[in-house]
């Protein structure tokens, strides 16, 4: 054993890689229905809230798969994990791109969350085996800027094909390029480099620990710790903000209030996304650099929330300079993807793939609650006006539903700052 050798970075690379993929798909199915509102509400008859909870069904089963993913993942292991996931995820996509009404449409969005909702956890928890400690946020941040990637397909390519084929036929191929990570990653993926004749990066600790014993016992050991609270409720309100304006209601507002197109607003939603998954990896290796995670954390946030506040609330901003404030807090917000690190340093590392869960619990919850919740302010406020058989709501309608995102984002600036810096430490599991 001594004398094992680590895995050739392109085996490792390779392996992640493939977790990527199907993260990648799984934010490419978690945004889309931003730049197909106008064909959702027509196709299904819905308004604001209907259209908020179809979109919202993806992070009922997202968020409520997360703990017992982080703890099925410690012990199961990420290969089996992925490789259901997505097969599921097939599954779900094909009844959504299928879906005669919005109840078979909202069961097959449920799926789709449910399933990617391993995704994110598992990529963790190959990590931990396939690359040296000190690469953890840095992977954490590029597998960030995959699934990011995945959200920039789903804007303006995404737009320009469902004007040209239609969404459901866009969707149902979606569907099958699921299918097709599912295969790759039952062929390639393994849980450990031991499993290939190398050594792995995991501690020895986390390694001992999946054997037999109440599952659901993580779980409640990880909140004994109280930056596992602080931690798991902050970055829903960074990421809550970003996929509500992003992942739905951006490009109606934008269309509506700046007269942009449909395919313009999506690239300014895409732009949001591009800096959040830029901002993600720097700071992140910025965080390991200076060897500190919660005043790069903080100081995200805080820019965040201003830039969130002139976006929404000055009227009329030049195009320059809305472009220039949206690639602002995308960059700033990228300073959640140190919460993960964050929360796996604040507990024993044999409980980092449930911290990481739940941790992701809380980033979830965001758009979870914001995206419906909006969606209701909405239809209170509307006016009545519609156009080709769809609700137009006025800029009085947005700013009531942007003040959620507004007042979430000032909690977890007061969360943060109370957390514990770790100096990028590990706990000892003593």
């Amino acid at each position: 054993m001594k004398n094992m050798k680590y895995p050739p970075a392109s085996l490792s690379w390779i392996v992640w890689g493939l977790g990527a993929a199907f993260y990648l798909n799984g934010f490419y199915q978690r945004v889309a229905p931003a730049v197909m509102t106008d064909y959702l509400m027509a196709d299904f008859r819905i308004g604001a809230a209907a259209l908020g909870n179809l979109s919202a069904f993806y992070f009922y089963s997202y968020v409520f798969m997360q703990v017992p993913t982080g703890v099925i993942a410690d012990r199961w292991g990420p290969r089996k994990l992925l490789t259901a996931g997505a097969c599921v995820a097939s599954l779900g996509a094909f009844l959504f791109a299928a879906a005669p009404n919005v109840l078979v449409a909202n069961i097959g969005r449920l799926l789709i969350g449910g399933s990617v909702g391993v995704a994110w956890v598992a990529v963790l928890k190959l990590t931990t085996g396939w690359f040296p400690p000190h690469r953890f946020a840095l992977t954490s941040g590029l597998a960030l800027m995959c699934g990011l990637l995945g959200a920039v397909s789903a804007g303006v390519p995404l737009r320009i094909l469902v004007n040209h084929f239609g969404w459901r036929p866009v969707m149902l191929f979606s569907a099958v390029g699921a299918l097709m990570i599912a295969i790759a990653l039952w062929l390639i993926v393994r849980d450990d480099p031991s499993e290939r004749g190398y050594a792995s990066f995991a501690p020895s600790d986390q390694a001992e620990s999946d054997g037999p014993g109440p599952v659901f016992s993580g779980l409640l050991k990880v909140f004994h710790y109280k930056n596992t609270w602080l931690l798991t409720l902050a970055p829903g309100g960074i990421v809550g903000p970003v996929l509500a304006f992003s992942g739905l209601w951006g490009v109606p507002f934008l269309t509506t209030h700046y007269g942009l197109s449909p395919v313009k607003s999506a690239a300014l939603t895409s732009t949001l996304l591009v800096a959040w998954g830029v901002g993600g990896p720097l700071l992140g290796g910025l965080s390991d650099r200076i060897g500190s995670r919660k005043p790069l954390y903080l100081g995200g946030c805080i820019i965040s929330c201003i830039g969130w506040a002139l976006i929404l609330y000055i009227q009329a901003l030049p195009v320059w300079l809305l472009t220039t404030l949206i690639i602002i807090v995308g960059f700033a917000s990228g300073a959640m993807i140190i919460s993960f690190v964050f929360a796996k340093e604040s507990v024993p590392s044999p409980l980092a793939g449930t911290v990481s869960g739940v941790c992701n619990m809380g980033v979830m919850s965001g758009p979870m609650l914001l995206q419906p919740a909006m969606g209701l302010i909405l239809d209170k406020h509307w006016n009545g006006v519609l156009e080709n058989g769809i609700r137009i709501y006025d800029l009085g309608a947005y700013r009531a539903a942007f003040a959620l995102m507004m007042g979430w984002s000032i909690c977890s600036i007061v969360l943060i700052a109370f957390t514990r810096e770790t100096r990028c430490r590990q706990m000892d599991a003593g």
